[in-house]
C-alpha cells in the first residue's frame, strides 16, 4: 500500500499540498488578548477551496480558502470574564489556550516606544514588580525584517506580563496598559511595533505617500537612493576602511573620527512604507481599541522636515485607519520631550523641535479622535531617550481614558485658548485648567513677548485665576506671545493635577 502512494505522488496523481496543514499569523498564539466589544477578525492560510472553521464556547463560523490560499473569518462580539480556548480547524486543528479578552492596544514609533523597561528609571523595581497575569505582550521589536512589499507575517507571541518577560518589553506601552489595568480592571493586550532611529514615512502606506504631492521628495529620494546603490555602497566601504584605518591610527584619548554612514538600500529600514510593509501591515486587521504612538526625533532634523510633520502625521494615522477599517480609532500621541542644551533665548526662531511639536500639536487639535501627552517637563539635555517612562504611560493612559472610555478625568495640561491685550499687557486664556493653574518652582518662565518690532524678550509672567497675563518693560504694546518655544524650554506652567501645558505661540 505504502508503495501505491508512493507511486501516485512521484506521478503527481497526488499533490502533495493537498496535505497542507491549516495555518495562522503569529498573532494568534496561547496567551492572545481579544478586543472585547468588537467583531473579531481570523485569518490565515489553508489549501485553495479548503473548508476552515473557527470554534469558540458559543459560537463557530467557518469559510473557504480563496484560490490563493487565504481564508478570513470574523467573530462575533465575545464576553467571558475567564481565559478560553479557541480551535481551528480544516484538515488539521489548531487549540489557542488561555485567551482573554479585553482592550488590546498597539504600541509604535522609534527608539522611544521601544526603550525597554530595563533601561527606565528605576528599572530593577519596576521589573520586579510586573506580576500582572492578565496584561499579556506581544513584541514585534526588537528588529523584525523591514520590506519593500507588505509582509504576511511577523515572528513574535504572546506573552504573559511577568518579572522575567517585562525587563524587554517597551517601558512607555507597559506603565499605559499598567494604568488602564488597574483603573478599569479588565485584561490588556499591547502590541508593540517599533523601531529606534525611525522617521514616520517608514510606518506610513505607499499608497498614501503616493497620494500627496508633498510627500513627492520623500519618495524621489529614496528611489535615487536605491538607483544608485550599488555604486554608493562601494563608496562607503572605501570610506569605512579609511575611517577604520583612521580609528586604529588614533592616539589613546585622541578622539576619533565620526563612523561614515552606509547607503540605503531597497530594503533599509527607514526607506518610505518599509516598516510599515514588514511590521504593521501584517497585524492588520486585528481588532484593537487605539494606538500610542511615541515618534517625531528622526523628523525634526531641519525646519522643512518639521514643517513637512504637519502633514505627514495626519496622513498616516488616515492610512491607518483606512487599513484597519475599525472607524477612526483612537491615536494617542506622544509630544516631544525636552532635549538638546537649556534654552537661552526668550523664543528659539530656528529651533526644529518646537516646530515639530507645534505638528504634533496641529495634529491633536485637527482630530477629535487624537490625543496629545505633554512631556516637556521629564526630558533630559543630553539623552534623547528620557528615562521617566512612568509618566508618558500614565499621560498617555489619561487620554484613553478620556477619549476611548468616555471617563470623567483630567486628562490634559493647559491648552492656549485665546490672548487678549490690556495696555501693555497680554492676557492668556487656557482650557483644560483642571483644578486650577499653578507654576512649578519659584515663578512662571518660559514665556516670551514682542511687539510690532519683532524683537522678542523675556515675558514676565503671573498667574490670575484661570488667566497668565505676560509683560515686558520694553513692550509697551504686545502683539505676540510664546511659551515654551525652543529645543529644550522652561516647562513650569501645569495645572493642580500635575499636567505641563504645551508648548505654543500666538503668532501664526
Amino acid at each position: 500500500m505504502l508503495k501505491k502512494i508512493l507511486s501516485f505522488l512521484a506521478a503527481g496523481a497526488i499533490s502533495v499540498a493537498a496535505f497542507a496543514d491549516v495555518k495562522l499569523p503569529a498573532l494568534f498564539t496561547d496567551h492572545m488578548v481579544l478586543q472585547r466589544e468588537a467583531k473579531l477578525p481570523f485569518w490565515g492560510w489553508a489549501d485553495p477551496g479548503e473548508q476552515v472553521t473557527v470554534e469558540t464556547p458559543n459560537q463557530t463560523k467557518g469559510s473557504t480558502a480563496d484560490d490563493n490560499g487565504n481564508w478570513r473569518i470574523v467573530l462575533d462580539p465575545i464576553e467571558s470574564k475567564e481565559p478560553l480556548s479557541i480551535t481551528i480547524k480544516g484538515k488539521n486543528s489548531i487549540t489557542i489556550n488561555d485567551v482573554l479578552i479585553g482592550e488590546v492596544w498597539v504600541c509604535s514609533g522609534q527608539s522611544n516606544m521601544e526603550w525597554p523597561i530595563s533601561r527606565s528609571k528605576d528599572a530593577q523595581a519596576e521589573a520586579g514588580a510586573a506580576n500582572w497575569p492578565k496584561i499579556r505582550f506581544f513584541n514585534v521589536s526588537p528588529k523584525k525584517k523591514p520590506s519593500r512589499e507588505p509582509a504576511k507575517d511577523v515572528e513574535a507571541a504572546w506573552a504573559v506580563c511577568t518579572p522575567e518577560t517585562a525587563p524587554g518589553f517597551s517601558a512607555v506601552g507597559y506603565f499605559f496598559g499598567r494604568h488602564l489595568h488597574q483603573k478599569m480592571d479588565v485584561p490588556i493586550g499591547l502590541i508593540n511595533v517599533s523601531w529606534g532611529g525611525m522617521p514616520a514615512e517608514a510606518f506610513t502606506d505607499r499608497a498614501t505617500l503616493a497620494s500627496d504631492a508633498e510627500f513627492k521628495d520623500i519618495l524621489d529620494t529614496f528611489a535615487d537612493d536605491v538607483a544608485n546603490f550599488a555604486t554608493r555602497r562601494e563608496e562607503y566601504e572605501k570610506k569605512l576602511a579609511e575611517w577604520q584605518a583612521t580609528t586604529r591610527a588614533a592616539k589613546e584619548g585622541e578622539r576619533t573620527p565620526p563612523r561614515p554612514g552606509g547607503p540605503r538600500g531597497p530594503d533599509a529600514p527607514n526607506g518610505p512604507s518599509n516598516l510599515w510593509n514588514g511590521m504593521i501591515h501584517p497585524i492588520i486587521p486585528y481588532a484593537m481599541r487605539g494606538v500610542i504612538w511615541y515618534q517625531g526625533e528622526s523628523n525634526a532634523g531641519t525646519i522643512d522636515r518639521a514643517l513637512e510633520y504637519r502633514k505627514l502625521m495626519p496622513a498616516m494615522i488616515g492610512g491607518w485607519r483606512k487599513a484597519w477599517g475599525q472607524g477612526d480609532f483612537p491615536f494617542l500621541i506622544v509630544q516631544l520631550a525636552n532635549f538638546k542644551a537649556a534654552a537661552s533665548q526668550p523664543a528659539e526662531p530656528n529651533s526644529e523641535w518646537a516646530l515639530l511639536r507645534e505638528a504634533q500639536t496641529m495634529t491633536d487639535e485637527a482630530d477629535p479622535k487624537t490625543g496629545m501627552a505633554v512631556i516637556i517637563d521629564i526630558g533630559e539635555e543630553r539623552d534623547i531617550h528620557p528615562k521617566n517612562k512612568q509618566d508618558v504611560g500614565k499621560r498617555l493612559a489619561l487620554w484613553a481614558e478620556k477619549i476611548a472610555y468616555g471617563n470623567d478625568v483630567v486628562y490634559s495640561g493647559p491648552t492656549y485658548k485665546s490672548m487678549n491685550v490690556d495696555d501693555n499687557k497680554a492676557v492668556l486664556e487656557f482650557d483644560n485648567i483642571g483644578g486650577g493653574l499653578v507654576a512649578q518652582g519659584d515663578k512662571l518662565e518660559g514665556f516670551a513677548i514682542r511687539g510690532e518690532d519683532g524683537v522678542w524678550y523675556a515675558g514676565h509672567a503671573t498667574i490670575d485665576g484661570g488667566k497668565v497675563i505676560v509683560q515686558n518693560e520694553a513692550v509697551s504694546k504686545p502683539a505676540a506671545v510664546r511659551y515654551a518655544w525652543a529645543n529644550n524650554p522652561k516647562a513650569t506652567l501645569f495645572n493642580k493635577e500635575g499636567l505641563p501645558a504645551g508648548p505654543f505661540r500666538t503668532d501664526k
